[in-house]
């Protein structure tokens, strides 16, 4: 795997391990979402100054992201789509 797809899984692994939306993410690194996004689909080169803010971010060292997922390691997975549901109104008679 190379370096930038070692980031990207990583970066995506821990921020929904944490449950950290993506743009909430990138807000708090001081990055653009759509950039945040094109990392974690391996179509940004991120910068060592970057690598540094996003890893303080998520509270890990540099190193953790470039961690070599297990063999057979399934993709990390996606946090829920869309806003959260409001909830029910009660029905007027």
């Amino acid at each position: 795997m190379r370096a930038r797809a070692l980031v990207a899984y990583n970066v995506r692994r821990i921020r929904v391990q944490r449950g950290i939306p993506q743009e909430q993410l990138a807000y708090d690194a001081g990055v653009d979402r759509s950039y945040m996004s094109g990392l974690e689909r391996q179509q940004a080169n991120p910068t060592v100054d970057l690598l540094d803010r996003l890893a303080e971010t998520l509270g890990v060292a540099v190193s953790e992201l470039f961690v070599r997922p297990s063999k057979g390691a399934p993709p990390p997975a996606s946090l829920p789509k869309g806003r959260k549901p409001k909830p029910a109104r009660g029905k007027r008679t």
